[in-house]
């Protein structure tokens, strides 16, 4: 089996359709189409954020499976991840302060 029906297969396990995976990592329908026939090859960014989406990467490259009880982030933290990304350094430091207050405000304790 290639990189690309393995992808595939990954895409379909959990739920999700070529374009949506393709928007989520940051490429064209069509450039995920390609990857899926295994004429052109991920790389790491694509792969980075598949994982995030719940693609077992390590199968997809390897054919080995990861544990099943590795955590998978939402939707939701997913989009902070890729706005959080896409913000300049500063915006950063701003956001994670902005946030660090609010999650202060709300447990009153910072996780370790």
């Amino acid at each position: 089996m290639t990189i690309g029906e393995r992808l595939k297969e990954e895409r379909l396990r959990i739920g999700i359709t070529q374009s949506v995976l393709a928007e989520h990592c940051g490429v064209s329908k069509n450039t995920q189409l390609n990857y899926e026939k295994n004429e052109r090859s991920p790389d790491g960014a694509y792969l980075e954020i598949a994982a995030l989406v719940g693609v077992d990467v390590l199968y997809v490259i390897t054919g080995r499976r990861l544990p099943a009880d590795l955590d998978v982030l939402s939707s939701a933290e997913l989009d902070l991840l890729r706005f959080f990304k896409g913000m300049s350094p500063d915006d950063q430091v701003s956001f994670l302060r902005v946030a660090k207050g609010m999650f202060i405000a709300s447990n009153s304790v910072l996780p370790d």
